[in-house]
Protein backbone atom coordinates (compact mmCIF):
# COMPACT_ATOMS: atom_id res chain seq x y z
CA UNK A 1 0.00 0.00 0.00
CA UNK A 2 1.35 3.28 -1.16
CA UNK A 3 0.26 6.41 1.13
CA UNK A 4 0.68 10.04 -1.29
CA UNK A 5 0.19 13.14 0.25
CA UNK A 6 -2.07 15.53 -1.84
CA UNK A 7 -3.58 19.19 -2.54
CA UNK A 8 -5.62 20.32 -5.34
CA UNK A 9 -6.44 24.07 -5.61
CA UNK A 10 -10.02 25.46 -5.64
CA UNK A 11 -11.04 29.14 -5.53
CA UNK A 12 -7.89 30.75 -4.58
CA UNK A 13 -6.63 28.37 -1.56
CA UNK A 14 -5.80 24.68 -1.36
CA UNK A 15 -7.13 21.38 0.03
CA UNK A 16 -5.15 19.08 1.62
CA UNK A 17 -5.50 15.12 1.93
CA UNK A 18 -4.10 11.43 1.17
CA UNK A 19 -4.50 8.98 -1.07
CA UNK A 20 -4.20 5.32 0.20
CA UNK A 21 -3.22 3.00 -2.96
CA UNK A 22 -3.32 -0.84 -3.22
CA UNK A 23 -0.94 -3.11 -4.90
CA UNK A 24 -3.10 -3.61 -7.72
CA UNK A 25 -3.84 -1.83 -11.20
CA UNK A 26 -7.12 -0.43 -11.93
CA UNK A 27 -8.34 0.02 -8.37
CA UNK A 28 -11.74 0.71 -7.22
CA UNK A 29 -11.71 4.04 -5.76
CA UNK A 30 -13.66 5.30 -2.54
CA UNK A 31 -13.82 8.99 -0.98
CA UNK A 32 -14.47 9.36 2.42
CA UNK A 33 -16.52 12.23 3.92
CA UNK A 34 -15.86 13.53 7.48
CA UNK A 35 -18.84 15.55 8.81
CA UNK A 36 -19.25 19.14 9.91
CA UNK A 37 -16.76 19.82 13.18
CA UNK A 38 -18.71 20.24 16.39
CA UNK A 39 -15.92 20.99 18.26
CA UNK A 40 -12.04 21.82 18.39
CA UNK A 41 -10.24 18.89 16.99
CA UNK A 42 -8.28 16.07 18.98
CA UNK A 43 -5.19 15.80 16.87
CA UNK A 44 -4.18 12.42 18.37
CA UNK A 45 -7.93 11.26 16.01
CA UNK A 46 -6.53 9.20 13.45
CA UNK A 47 -10.03 7.95 12.73
CA UNK A 48 -10.30 8.18 8.93
CA UNK A 49 -6.74 7.95 8.74
CA UNK A 50 -7.00 4.11 10.10
CA UNK A 51 -10.44 3.83 7.82
CA UNK A 52 -8.75 5.01 4.62
CA UNK A 53 -6.22 2.02 5.74
CA UNK A 54 -8.20 -0.44 6.08
CA UNK A 55 -10.08 -0.09 3.02
CA UNK A 56 -7.06 0.63 0.88
CA UNK A 57 -5.99 -2.78 2.07
CA UNK A 58 -8.93 -4.52 0.83
CA UNK A 59 -8.32 -3.15 -2.67
CA UNK A 60 -9.64 0.37 -2.93
CA UNK A 61 -7.57 3.81 -4.03
CA UNK A 62 -8.81 5.57 -0.91
CA UNK A 63 -8.95 9.58 -0.46
CA UNK A 64 -9.53 11.37 2.73
CA UNK A 65 -9.64 14.80 2.67
CA UNK A 66 -10.59 17.88 4.67
CA UNK A 67 -13.61 20.17 3.18
CA UNK A 68 -13.02 24.02 3.40
CA UNK A 69 -12.49 25.79 6.78
CA UNK A 70 -11.23 22.11 8.32
CA UNK A 71 -7.58 20.82 8.84
CA UNK A 72 -5.02 22.20 7.35
CA UNK A 73 -7.27 23.25 4.03
CA UNK A 74 -8.01 26.59 3.64
CA UNK A 75 -11.28 28.84 3.27
CA UNK A 76 -14.24 28.89 5.48
CA UNK A 77 -16.85 26.34 6.42
CA UNK A 78 -19.84 26.59 3.96
CA UNK A 79 -21.98 23.47 2.70
CA UNK A 80 -22.28 24.62 -0.57
CA UNK A 81 -18.37 25.30 -0.87
CA UNK A 82 -18.05 21.58 0.14
CA UNK A 83 -20.33 19.87 -2.89
CA UNK A 84 -17.60 21.77 -4.87
CA UNK A 85 -14.82 20.53 -2.73
CA UNK A 86 -15.74 16.87 -3.01
CA UNK A 87 -16.64 17.41 -6.77
CA UNK A 88 -12.73 18.63 -6.88
CA UNK A 89 -11.83 15.30 -4.87
CA UNK A 90 -13.97 13.46 -7.28
CA UNK A 91 -11.77 14.78 -9.93
CA UNK A 92 -8.30 13.59 -8.41
CA UNK A 93 -9.51 10.12 -8.44
CA UNK A 94 -11.06 10.26 -11.86
CA UNK A 95 -7.68 11.48 -13.35
CA UNK A 96 -5.40 8.82 -10.66
CA UNK A 97 -4.15 6.08 -13.39
CA UNK A 98 -4.23 3.81 -11.02
CA UNK A 99 -8.07 3.90 -10.68
CA UNK A 100 -10.97 1.91 -12.13
CA UNK A 101 -13.55 5.25 -13.54
CA UNK A 102 -16.34 3.37 -13.46
CA UNK A 103 -15.95 2.02 -9.96
CA UNK A 104 -15.20 5.16 -8.12
CA UNK A 105 -17.50 5.37 -4.17
CA UNK A 106 -18.20 7.98 -2.11
CA UNK A 107 -18.89 7.16 1.86
CA UNK A 108 -19.60 10.41 3.92
CA UNK A 109 -20.97 11.01 7.42
CA UNK A 110 -23.28 13.04 8.93
CA UNK A 111 -23.03 16.74 7.17
CA UNK A 112 -20.19 14.53 5.37
CA UNK A 113 -23.35 12.19 4.12
CA UNK A 114 -25.12 14.86 2.97
CA UNK A 115 -22.99 16.85 0.86
CA UNK A 116 -22.19 13.46 -0.77
CA UNK A 117 -25.76 12.85 -0.93
CA UNK A 118 -26.16 15.96 -3.20
CA UNK A 119 -22.86 15.60 -5.40
CA UNK A 120 -23.75 11.94 -6.32
CA UNK A 121 -27.20 12.98 -7.09
CA UNK A 122 -25.99 15.20 -9.61
CA UNK A 123 -22.26 13.28 -10.70
CA UNK A 124 -22.59 10.14 -12.52
CA UNK A 125 -19.17 9.14 -11.70
CA UNK A 126 -19.71 7.96 -8.65
CA UNK A 127 -21.24 4.82 -9.02
CA UNK A 128 -22.10 3.75 -5.54
CA UNK A 129 -22.73 5.26 -2.17
CA UNK A 130 -22.78 5.14 1.70
CA UNK A 131 -24.15 7.58 3.77
CA UNK A 132 -23.69 7.06 7.83
CA UNK A 133 -25.87 9.46 10.30
CA UNK A 134 -27.09 11.32 7.30
CA UNK A 135 -29.43 13.96 8.45
CA UNK A 136 -32.72 14.71 5.82
CA UNK A 137 -32.20 18.46 6.58
CA UNK A 138 -30.38 21.04 8.50
CA UNK A 139 -32.91 22.70 11.16
CA UNK A 140 -30.21 25.65 11.55
CA UNK A 141 -31.72 27.71 8.59
CA UNK A 142 -35.19 27.46 10.51
CA UNK A 143 -34.78 31.66 11.55
CA UNK A 144 -31.65 33.71 11.24
CA UNK A 145 -30.53 33.83 14.66
CA UNK A 146 -30.36 30.53 14.77
CA UNK A 147 -27.83 30.71 12.28
CA UNK A 148 -25.77 33.94 13.64
CA UNK A 149 -25.68 31.32 16.94
CA UNK A 150 -23.84 28.29 14.32
CA UNK A 151 -21.59 30.78 12.79
CA UNK A 152 -20.11 32.59 16.27
CA UNK A 153 -19.87 28.65 17.33
CA UNK A 154 -18.31 27.78 13.86
CA UNK A 155 -16.05 30.80 14.50
CA UNK A 156 -14.88 29.68 18.24
CA UNK A 157 -13.72 26.06 16.47
CA UNK A 158 -11.83 27.78 13.67
CA UNK A 159 -13.88 26.59 11.10
CA UNK A 160 -14.60 30.03 10.19
CA UNK A 161 -11.85 32.12 10.03
CA UNK A 162 -12.18 34.93 7.81
CA UNK A 163 -14.07 37.58 10.16
CA UNK A 164 -15.86 38.97 7.17
CA UNK A 165 -17.05 35.88 6.34
CA UNK A 166 -20.00 34.87 5.13
CA UNK A 167 -20.70 37.91 3.36
CA UNK A 168 -24.46 37.57 3.11
CA UNK A 169 -25.84 35.62 6.14
CA UNK A 170 -28.50 34.31 4.10
CA UNK A 171 -27.13 32.98 1.29
CA UNK A 172 -25.36 31.22 3.39
CA UNK A 173 -28.22 29.66 4.68
CA UNK A 174 -29.62 29.32 1.78
CA UNK A 175 -27.09 26.58 1.05
CA UNK A 176 -28.21 24.20 3.71
CA UNK A 177 -31.61 24.18 2.17
CA UNK A 178 -30.20 23.56 -1.29
CA UNK A 179 -27.96 20.34 0.29
CA UNK A 180 -31.11 18.55 2.04
CA UNK A 181 -31.11 14.94 1.06
CA UNK A 182 -34.49 14.06 1.41
CA UNK A 183 -35.04 15.88 -1.36
CA UNK A 184 -32.25 14.78 -3.48
CA UNK A 185 -31.72 10.49 -2.23
CA UNK A 186 -34.20 9.88 -5.13
CA UNK A 187 -31.43 10.85 -7.90
CA UNK A 188 -29.22 8.30 -6.80
CA UNK A 189 -31.01 5.48 -8.22
CA UNK A 190 -30.38 3.19 -9.85
CA UNK A 191 -27.19 3.27 -8.91
CA UNK A 192 -26.45 1.38 -5.24
CA UNK A 193 -27.15 3.21 -2.00
CA UNK A 194 -26.45 1.96 1.53
CA UNK A 195 -27.81 3.99 4.88
CA UNK A 196 -26.21 3.12 7.94
CA UNK A 197 -27.49 4.51 11.18
CA UNK A 198 -26.84 3.69 14.97
CA UNK A 199 -29.98 2.91 16.73
CA UNK A 200 -29.18 5.24 19.93
CA UNK A 201 -27.83 8.30 17.52
CA UNK A 202 -28.81 11.54 19.75
CA UNK A 203 -27.76 13.95 16.92
CA UNK A 204 -29.54 12.59 14.02
CA UNK A 205 -32.59 10.60 14.74
CA UNK A 206 -32.65 7.16 13.20
CA UNK A 207 -36.16 7.84 12.24
CA UNK A 208 -34.40 10.06 8.95
CA UNK A 209 -32.38 7.45 8.20
CA UNK A 210 -36.10 5.46 7.55
CA UNK A 211 -36.97 8.24 5.73
CA UNK A 212 -34.33 8.42 3.20
CA UNK A 213 -34.61 5.01 2.46
CA UNK A 214 -38.25 5.52 1.58
CA UNK A 215 -37.74 8.11 -0.50
CA UNK A 216 -34.72 6.49 -2.43
CA UNK A 217 -35.17 4.23 -5.63
CA UNK A 218 -33.70 1.47 -6.16
CA UNK A 219 -31.19 -0.53 -5.48
CA UNK A 220 -31.21 0.34 -1.71
CA UNK A 221 -30.21 -1.05 1.40
CA UNK A 222 -30.16 0.03 5.13
CA UNK A 223 -28.53 -1.20 8.27
CA UNK A 224 -29.01 0.14 11.79
CA UNK A 225 -26.27 -0.85 14.28
CA UNK A 226 -27.64 -1.67 17.56
CA UNK A 227 -26.14 0.47 20.42
CA UNK A 228 -24.34 2.39 18.04
CA UNK A 229 -24.22 6.36 18.55
CA UNK A 230 -23.31 9.11 16.02
CA UNK A 231 -19.91 8.67 15.20
CA UNK A 232 -20.41 5.30 12.79
CA UNK A 233 -16.87 5.48 11.85
CA UNK A 234 -15.87 4.11 15.44
CA UNK A 235 -18.07 1.34 15.49
CA UNK A 236 -16.78 -2.19 14.26
CA UNK A 237 -20.23 -3.45 13.13
CA UNK A 238 -20.87 -0.10 11.17
CA UNK A 239 -17.32 -0.55 9.01
CA UNK A 240 -17.65 -4.25 8.64
CA UNK A 241 -21.09 -3.36 7.14
CA UNK A 242 -20.17 -0.93 5.07
CA UNK A 243 -16.91 -3.27 3.86
CA UNK A 244 -18.97 -5.82 3.03
CA UNK A 245 -21.35 -3.91 1.21
CA UNK A 246 -19.15 -2.46 -0.81
CA UNK A 247 -16.52 -5.53 -1.65
CA UNK A 248 -20.10 -6.97 -3.67
CA UNK A 249 -20.31 -3.72 -5.40
CA UNK A 250 -17.01 -3.32 -6.68
CA UNK A 251 -15.75 -6.99 -6.87
CA UNK A 252 -19.18 -9.08 -7.74
CA UNK A 253 -20.36 -7.16 -10.80
CA UNK A 254 -23.16 -5.37 -8.94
Amino acid sequence: MEKRGISFELEGFKLVGEVYIPERQSCPALCLCHGIPRGIPDPSDRGYTLLAERFSKAGFATLIFNFRGTGDSGGDFDIMGWTRDLESAIDYLYNMREVDRDKISLMGFSGGAAVSVYVAAKDHRVSSLMVCACPTEFHLTADPDRARFAIEHFRNIGIIRDENFPVSVADWMDGFNKVKPIEQVENISPRPLLIIHGAHDDVVDPSGAWALYDRAGEPKEILIIDGAGHRLRLEEGAIDGALNWLNSQAFCGH
